[in-house]
């Protein structure tokens, strides 16, 4: 296997775990936290969460050099971070 296939399934597995935590915090975290005044489940989601926004953000960086994106393929893969869904999108148009 080699360098740039290792990176694109590591960049595809963070890209799946930040879409879940994303879709995780915002649909039972917050959820907890707003309507029945438990906000632990935020604490430790959000955690997660940014942790893995951090390393896709890190890894879409990488991903532009490694496979030639245009600033502007850069610029989606990162603002799609911001979409609940849109992980799976990049993983499907991009990867």
């Amino acid at each position: 296997m080699s360098i740039v296939e290792l990176s694109v399934k590591t960049f595809k597995l963070i890209s799946t775990l930040e879409a879940i935590s994303f879709l995780v915090l915002l649909g039972i975290a917050m959820p907890l936290k707003y309507i029945w005044d438990m906000p632990e489940m935020v604490q430790i989601v959000g955690m997660a969460h940014g942790i893995l926004f951090v390393l896709y953000v890190g890894g879409a960086i990488y991903m532009y050099k490694k496979l030639n994106w245009s600033i502007a393929d850069l610029f989606i893969v990162v603002m799609c971070s911001v979409l609940p869904f849109g992980p799976f999108y990049v993983e499907r148009k991009y990867l």
